[in-house]
């Protein structure tokens, strides 16, 4: 017989919204860290809970059930106000703390210890995060601000262009484009561009350029799963990237970069809670516009 609501156990909920939104119990259970037979046996308990089936796995990978989809909506926003309630108890006990998350490439000590030294009674934390988690990051109240790069949905934030970055192009040092001073979309038309499984279609849109401004569509290169996967293929031959805040051999001595021109800016933002009245996040917004700069304006 399935529990009541009020008994099912937030733990495992987190469990089924990480299996449903990877689609892999293995993916999950890394993201997790914790093992993929513990992690079935989770969910498994977790469907007895609430009464119903909620995955199913096959060939391709693992599915939701209709249940499953019924439950997973619910399940995110049940996550989201125990996250809040938690938040809000602790701003109550501790009103002097503030999380920031900042993304892959982007530094925010100059503004974070600044901050710290205009507050001194306050605990001023930073925490990395994937480069596409910084909205959910934010309404999960597991950071109180964050510096990323758009596009991201913005919807509920209050965001703040801290400034740009030209985009370029990742290429292997002995690609044909190796060398040149700039290159235009059309120097790129025939040229396949990395694909992200169930990505943010707006996201996907700016960083592969597609559609380009001619109406053709981006050429599909490999799926990739992480940051670390996009370099790997365009080290391999296999696709270019598109990126930003990337110079020549800083991330690997086999890669190099090459501006674009006719292309729009990558813009680094400050976001933060829309409704959010902290005095410290406040703060560091003011901190961030002052000190977060372009690394060009930083030479």
């Amino acid at each position: 017989m399935p529990e009541s609501f009020a008994d099912l156990d937030l733990r495992l909920v987190r469990y089924f919204v990480e299996v449903a939104d990877q689609r892999h119990f293995g993916r999950a259970a890394t993201a997790l860290r914790v093992a993929q037979p513990s992690l079935s046996r989770q969910i498994r308990r977790l469907e007895q809970q609430v009464g119903a089936r909620l995955l199913d796995r096959t060939p391709q990978g693992t599915q939701l059930t209709e249940a499953g989809e019924a439950f997973l909506p619910p399940a995110k926003s049940l996550l989201r106000s125990a996250a809040r309630a938690a938040a809000q108890a602790r701003a109550a006990a501790q009103p002097s703390r503030i999380t920031i998350g900042y993304t892959s490439g982007l530094i925010v000590t100059p503004a974070v210890r600044e901050l710290r030294r205009q507050h001194p009674d306050a605990e001023v934390q930073a925490v990395h995060l994937e480069w596409t988690g910084a909205r959910e990051a934010l309404l999960d109240h597991r950071v109180d601000a964050v510096v990323a790069r758009l596009p991201f949905p913005t919807d509920q934030l209050h965001v703040t262009i801290l400034y740009d970055e030209p985009r370029v192009l990742v290429v292997p040092l002995d690609h044909r484009l190796a060398g040149k001073e700039s290159i235009t979309l059309d120097d790129i038309a025939d040229e396949p561009m990395p694909r992200m499984r169930d990505s943010d279609p707006a996201w996907s849109a700016f960083w592969r350029v597609d559609p380009r401004p001619d109406g053709r569509r981006a050429p599909d290169g490999p799926f990739i799963e992480a940051l670390e996967d996009k370099f790997e293929v365009v080290a391999a031959g296999e696709a270019v990237v598109i990126s930003a805040g990337v110079r020549a051999n800083a991330l690997r001595p086999d890669l190099t970069t090459i501006p674009i021109e006719g292309i729009e800016p990558s813009h680094v933002v400050l976001a933060s809670r829309a409704d959010d009245r902290s005095r410290l996040v406040a703060a560091f917004r003011r901190l961030a516009e002052a000190h977060l700069t372009s690394p060009a304006e930083q030479t």
